[in-house]
């Protein structure tokens, strides 16, 4: 029996010589779609900048970093230190992703169902408020520090659903879909204070011309143009206006991702009537006793086949999927390893006592988790909404604690907020001690909780392991969810399964597998 691989090729797909390079190359893609994997990258790379801004060559570090990058034709010439480009540039291209994915929750993820999205949304809310009361309670009375009120606000997505990853399906997919969906509405909460509170003076003339350009591309999308390479390019021009306008020039990524198309350029209607023929054109044409480069028409058809079909996914979803990898394990990893060179010899004693690094440290570690149980806690009582299925407050507090993981987004608002470096060092300090304890704090309640699902031999299978993937981050478990499947021989939970993959979204089923780990076919079994 042929194997199959993630993507959904099998195996004999393929020629006998490269079956080898393609399993390793469904490896690599697995890698890469991990939040796990990611989160574990980003975290090496700010050990690595901790290390060498305590043991190793500091200065020497920190020369590197702002070493300029000179672009220059003719006269015209500019100079960006490397440091700059990571922080501006390449940051605008992760805000176009963080853009991509509110787009994709506000089309057809958790966003479009308001009322089921009103308990994420408002705890979003009380998450931002909670950390900005106990921010301004140590720092109203302070000039120097006020300003960094943002710091303690934001969530940092990857690492908050990259450790509750590591539960896999020990974890109701509700708590992933509420915490993915809760750092949604809060890098919109997040790119809202930057835009708003964090930029320069703004030129207007510079905006007058951004807003020419978002015009433009605005105007391409309702003229059906569903090219990628047209936004990108205006892409470029808009933010190049937005940088010279003061405004922080990472909000030309999130604009940029709000004009790229949704939808298709094919008519899917149509479709699977045009590729069936297709394909049956391809396989009369074939002629297996002869080279492939020789066989017109069998590469005619399956080219047009081939131009077509990539063209059926919308423009939104190929890039969002093209800058996944890069995004995750380049630019973030870049942007942990130039921003978390925290150096905490020589007067750590005074820094420990700084209203700024107490402001951020307690805003996140309790601000976060107090505001978003308050508000959820409001939400659930006054029958607004009510809690996800499957889902009891114990995973409640561990996904509110999570929340307090700012890290990526914390540090960076810390970039912003402050113009002093020493400000700037003192906030990281603090945002990452705080991010620290609040992973490892918001693993070990969920770990209870998923240790009692243990005992009791309880599991959780999603139905639709691409959907749940795609909206949660939850690669881990789903697989999970499929290798528990292939290893239970059980044809009433089969038959259960296919019941909920009829039903559309993604439904999951609550699997008592017994005390011993094998799943009983028993009515009560089924909780």
């Amino acid at each position: 029996m042929a194997s199959t691989h993630h993507d959904g090729h099998d195996e004999g797909l393929y020629i006998k010589q490269v079956q080898g390079h393609q399993r390793r190359f469904d490896k690599l893609l697995q890698f890469t779609s991990s939040s796990t994997k990611a989160a574990a990258v980003m975290l090496a790379a700010a050990i690595v900048a901790l290390l060498v801004a305590n043991f190793g060559d500091h200065e020497a570090f920190l020369h590197f970093w702002h070493t300029d990058v000179t672009l220059g034709f003719g006269d015209a010439v500019a100079h960006m230190s490397l440091a700059h480009i990571i922080n501006d540039v390449l940051m605008a291209v992760f805000f176009l992703l963080v853009g991509l994915e509110i787009k994709y929750e506000m089309t057809v993820g958790e966003l479009t169902n308001i009322r089921q999205a009103l308990l994420p949304i408002i705890a979003a809310v009380g998450g931002v408020c909670a950390p900005i009361v106990i921010y301004l309670a140590f720092n109203a009375a302070n000039p120097a520090s006020v300003h960094g009120w943002g710091v303690p606000t934001a969530t940092d997505i990857a690492f908050a659903l990259g450790i509750m990853a590591l539960l896999g399906n020990r974890v109701p997919n509700g708590v992933r879909v509420f915490l993915s969906t809760l750092a949604v509405a809060d890098d919109i909460i997040a790119i809202i204070v930057i835009a708003v509170f964090y930029g320069n003076a703004p030129s207007f003339a510079w905006l007058g011309a951004a807003a020419v350009v978002l015009i433009v591309l605005i105007a391409m999308n309702r003229l059906h143009v569903y090219s990628i390479a047209p936004y990108l390019l205006a892409g470029v021009v808009l933010w190049v206006c937005v940088f010279m306008s003061g405004v922080h020039s990472t909000i030309a990524g999130v604009l940029l991702a709000f004009t790229i198309p949704t939808g298709s350029r094919i008519d899917l209607a149509g479709f699977a009537d045009w590729s069936g023929k297709k394909v049956r054109q391809a396989r009369e044409a074939f002629r297996p006793d002869e080279p492939v480069m020789g066989q017109d028409d069998y590469i005619h058809h399956v080219h047009g086949l081939s131009k077509v079909a990539r063209q059926v996914v919308p423009p939104a979803t190929r890039l969002e999927h093209a800058l996944n990898p890069w995004v995750n394990f380049i630019i973030l990893p870049l942007f942990a390893l130039t921003n978390a060179d925290v150096a905490l010899s020589g007067g750590s004693g005074n820094l420990l006592a700084d209203p700024a690094l107490l402001g951020v440290f307690f805003g996140l570690l309790v601000g976060k988790p107090v505001g978003i149980m308050l508000f959820s806690f409001i939400t659930v009582k006054s029958k607004i909404a009510r809690l996800p299925e499957h889902v009891n407050w114990m995973h409640m507090l561990g996904a509110g604690i999570l929340g307090g993981v700012g890290f990526t987004m914390a540090i960076f608002v810390a970039n912003l907020a402050f113009e002093d470096a020493a400000m700037v060092t003192t906030a990281k300090v603090g945002i990452l001690s705080a991010s620290a304890l609040a992973g490892v704090l918001g693993f070990l309640f969920l770990w209870l909780q998923a240790s009692k699902d243990k005992k009791r031999g309880v599991a959780y299978i999603t139905t639709n392991s691409e959907d749940v993937t795609r909206q949660t981050a939850g690669a881990e478990a789903a697989r999970a969810g499929e290798q528990l499947l292939a290893e239970v021989d059980s044809p009433l939970l089969r038959a259960e399964l296919e019941a909920a993959r009829r039903e559309q979204g993604v439904t999951e089923l609550v699997v008592d597998l017994g005390e011993d780990g094998l799943r009983s076919d028993h009515p009560d079994a089924r909780k």
